[in-house]
């Protein structure tokens, strides 16, 4: 039988990363009883992970560079940013006792750039103000009367909820919680779920088995990378990435990872082109190759007259083969617009992050599901994307806010008084 709740209004918040957690806040601040549902052993894992190197909490673009990297879901999300963004989350995180900074490339840090600091303060203060934790609570779905089902060490138990958030995250790190699961649960439902796919991912290419066991890890810093948009107009963004075993990844590729990633599925294949010497332009660079080379190698040659050493050199020779490499116009070109073709991108439990999810088409302002009444949904299991840099987390709070506030509201309203 589903277990009893308290006479006060009770919100049942399914998750335990930074969105759940923000909907708890809130909601607790309305005034309402919340229980979280966790199904590890401790809350925000992923969040954890996420600051190893260094916890990048958001970013200081100006708002409307801000909301842009969301992409086709830019006007739903600014809505959830417009009353929780950047500074607001700068201001609630000093609330903790953590202070932030900005770096050098715009990301927003804490001063010792840690997370688990800031994740014990919340942990803390929440407790404190009365939210109640269940780990070890795995949701498996609803019962025959409704109630929410969770599988536990003590078998199944089932809780009669008078509003839920679920804040299941998406499909990446799935050892870390983020597994997916929930997907069958909602179509179930009749919930409209856009299938989950990788996010802030690597590319697959296919290096030689020389250049792989030479050069793999090796950072490309920093590189301006070309190619075309969904129209067929070039692009081109400067930045940082890292060769990898299978083929290339880093913040330069993540940040471009979906327009590649839906390229892909469209054409079966993407080019992109990367200038590896972006302080020189071309009539430079074949002036300065066309010097003599007198006894050097072009290994040499490449690094006194290009600046171009390890990966980056061997990145011509793995594209051009060493036979055409004499040719200085063709050697000149090719460095400045190296061509390399993207097959598909890394597996979905290897990527940063995830798109699709619940289509936000489905959910109301207050992000409850229209086919669920009473059940809100947030953070990075609802159909959005966003590039690494601070702008995937912040928008995960905002929209755990947003859930938590709905939710409230809905509970108040459907308790009798």
């Amino acid at each position: 039988m589903p277990e009893s709740r308290s006479a006060a209004p009770t919100l049942t918040i399914v998750g335990g990363g930074p969105a759940a957690l923000m909907a708890a806040e809130t909601a607790r601040g309305a005034g309402l009883q919340v229980d979280i549902y966790e199904a590890k052993g401790s809350v925000g894992r992923k969040f954890l992970i996420a600051g190893k190197g260094g916890l990048n909490l958001t970013h200081s673009d100006p708002f409307g560079e801000f909301i842009r990297r969301f992409g086709s879901r830019q006007q739903e999300v600014a809505a959830w940013l417009r009353d929780f963004g950047p500074d607001a989350l700068r201001r609630w995180a000093a609330d903790l006792g953590v202070e932030t900074f900005v770096g050098s490339s715009g990301r927003v840090f804490p001063l010792d750039l840690k997370a688990a600091p800031l994740l014990r303060g919340w942990v803390r203060r929440l407790r404190e103000q009365g939210v109640r934790f269940h780990v070890h609570h795995r949701w498996i779905g609803w019962s025959e009367t409704g109630a929410l089902r969770f599988a536990t060490p003590d078998g199944t138990r089932e809780i009669a909820a008078g509003a839920v958030v679920l804040a299941l995250g998406g499909g990446s790190w799935p050892q870390l919680g983020s597994d997916g699961a929930w997907q069958p649960l909602l179509v179930q439902r009749g919930v409209d779920v856009a299938p989950l796919q990788p996010s802030n991912c690597g590319f697959d290419i296919g290096w030689s088995e020389h250049f792989v066991k030479h050069h793999a890890g090796a950072p490309l810093k920093p590189v301006v990378i070309y190619w075309r948009n969904a129209v067929g107009l070039e692009q081109s963004l400067q930045g940082e990435c890292v060769i990898t075993e299978t083929g290339i990844e880093g913040s330069l590729i993540y940040a471009l990872s979906g327009p590649l990633r839906d390229a892909i599925a469209r054409d079966g294949q993407v080019e992109i082109q990367l200038d590896l010497a972006p302080g020189r332009d071309l009539p430079r660079l074949q002036r300065d190759l066309a010097k003599p080379r007198g006894g050097r190698s072009l290994s040499e040659h490449l690094r006194r007259e290009a600046g171009l050493t390890g990966a980056r050199a061997n990145l011509i020779y793995e594209v051009l083969g060493r036979q055409t490499q004499a040719d200085n116009l063709t050697l000149a070109a090719t460095i400045k617009r190296l061509p390399l073709r993207l097959k598909r991108a890394r597996p979905l439990e290897e990527a940063i992050s995830s798109a699709g999810g619940i289509r936000l088409e489905g959910l109301d302002d207050a992000l409850m599901i229209k086919a669920l009444p009473g059940v809100f949904a947030a953070g990075e299991m609802l159909d959005w994307e966003a590039p690494t840099g601070g702008y995937l987390l912040t928008a995960c709070f905002a929209s755990g806010r947003r859930a938590g506030q709905g939710a409230a509201e809905w509970l108040k309203a459907s308790t009798p008084v």
